[in-house]
């Protein structure tokens, strides 16, 4: 199908090679090719992916990237800076994950129900983890003892083992790049993340920065097959036009405009992948497919397509004595999330000797063990009103030709909590007591009755379940 769509869209990547910027477009208005949104809801009823921060940082337990970045919330602990950010430049040096198995972690992320990965090819540091030829900063060159390693091409590796598990692949990639000598010229101070020089200014310099930017996108969309997600971070490298009062302050001291032309960059990706999803976070409008709300879950629904991106532990990137939520706390999130029509996608950070921590390992099993009873009313779901309802929560599906919905209702269970024998739905789904429930998982036998305020559930004998419950309609 891919191959068609490709012929398909050649004459219109052909315009666009020859100048993107030929055709009038709005680009803060949503994706409207059908090809695109078509595939936005083939996301949707994923539901559920995997995330990976990892790079040569996880070797000092730190947040990722961020502790070289010169702003007042780092805490590097009173160290030099200079000293500090020279050591940590050096990490390549020593990056060296000998214990790397990426088709255990496919397997495990299968089995915990994920559906798709995104993984960190290169974090705002820009250390490569992958194979590229614009750098000698990564896994594959000689600086790191890594590269003698067959399994040096780390991306690689990890798309090849994920979709050998009938994974979405997704690519992680920072539009900043701290290493790069014309993102961070050696010649002026770095006061924040952003570029230290005015790109109007030096224009030469900053083209040849986004010519670097889009050979390194174009060697991870065209060399590693059919990739399905472009997941780009670095939200204040962004055009004019999309600033307004929340992203002006990413801008820091200078609030110096870093575009880096992103129609010809998208036109450039979809070359061989007619159907990829563009994340270009936070950057609402034509190349931000679906938004990313990190570390937090909305209120209620959003009128845009949008996954929760979260961390398992306190931080992103790999820490020894990292606090984990617990399998129900991270049950409950999803369930929550998918009621709101979100998807989730949870992250681990990989040790520096490439293995996932063991408490996120056992956390996967454990959230697989319940998706394997419950996980028809998670994927494929929508929301129905009134989606969550005190301890409640409710998606549905639509099931045979003749359009007869499927509607799920969750009940949270609390930590050790057995499921009461009756229970009230404080809602207003229509003829929900019309209808012959049950529980998955569980043989027991399920009455409905309408009440004044919604339903009274009432359930024959005890069940055993743990975090949520789920009762089909």
């Amino acid at each position: 199908m891919k191959k068609l769509l490709s012929v398909i869209l050649l004459i219109g990547v052909a315009v666009f090679g020859r100048g993107v910027s030929a055709f009038a477009q709005d680009l803060t208005k949503p994706e409207d090719n059908p090809i695109i949104t078509n595939r936005i809801a083939e996301w949707q009823d994923l539901k559920f992916g995997f995330m990976m921060h990892w790079g040569m940082y996880s070797q000092w337990g730190v947040v990722e990237s961020w502790s070289i970045c010169n702003e007042d919330w780092i805490d590097r602990g009173g160290a030099d800076y200079i000293k500090y950010k020279n050591d940590y430049q050096a990490l390549n040096k020593t990056f060296n994950p000998v214990k790397f198995n990426p088709d255990e972690w496919a397997a495990l992320a299968k089995e915990a129900g994920m559906r798709y990965v995104v993984f960190t090819t290169k974090h705002h540091d820009g250390f490569c983890m992958y194979d590229t030829k614009e750098t000698t900063y990564s896994t594959v060159d000689a600086s790191c003892p890594f590269s003698e390693n067959e399994k040096a091409d780390i991306t690689g590796e990890i798309v090849r083992a994920f979709r050998n598990q009938g994974f979405w692949t997704g690519l992680y990639f920072s539009k900043a790049d701290w290493h790069h000598e014309d993102y961070w010229a050696a010649q002026w101070a770095t006061p924040d993340r952003n570029v230290n020089y005015d790109p109007q200014r030096y224009p030469e310099r900053w083209q040849r920065f986004s010519d670097f930017t889009y050979n390194q996108i174009k060697e991870l969309t065209h060399n590693y097959g059919d990739i399905d997600i472009l997941w780009l971070d670095g939200g204040w490298i962004r055009p004019e036009y999309s600033i307004d009062d929340e992203t002006r302050p990413w801008l820091g001291c200078k609030c110096y405009i870093q575009d880096i032309d992103m129609p010809k960059i998208a036109a450039m990706a979809r070359e061989n992948n007619p159907d990829l999803l563009i994340v270009d976070r936070s950057v609402h409008g034509k190349y931000e497919n679906y938004q990313t709300p990190e570390q937090q879950v909305p209120d209620t629904l959003l009128p845009f397509p949008w996954e929760t991106c979260m961390s398992m532990g306190n931080s992103w990137s790999y820490v020894e004595t990292d606090n984990y939520k617990t399998t129900n706390k991270i049950i409950h999130l999803l369930v929550d999330i998918v009621a709101k029509g979100g998807n989730y996608l949870l992250n681990v950070g990989p040790s520096p000797e490439g293995e996932l921590p063991p408490t996120a390992v056992s956390r996967m099993h454990e959230i697989g063990k319940w998706m394997k009873i419950n996980g028809n009313a998670i994927y494929k779901t929508r929301p129905i009103y009134p989606y969550c309802s005190g301890k409640w929560r409710f998606t549905h599906v639509s099931s045979g030709k003749d359009g007869r919905q499927k509607i799920y209702a969750f009940y949270l269970l609390d930590e050790g909590e057995t499921l009461p024998q009756s229970i009230e739905i404080k809602c207003d789904i229509k003829d929900l007591d019309k209808k012959r429930p049950k529980i998955l998982g569980s043989r027991n036998k399920v009455s409905v009755k309408k009440t004044a305020d919604g339903y009274l559930i009432n359930i024959n004998g005890e069940v055993a379940a743990e975090h949520a419950v789920v009762f089909e309609f």
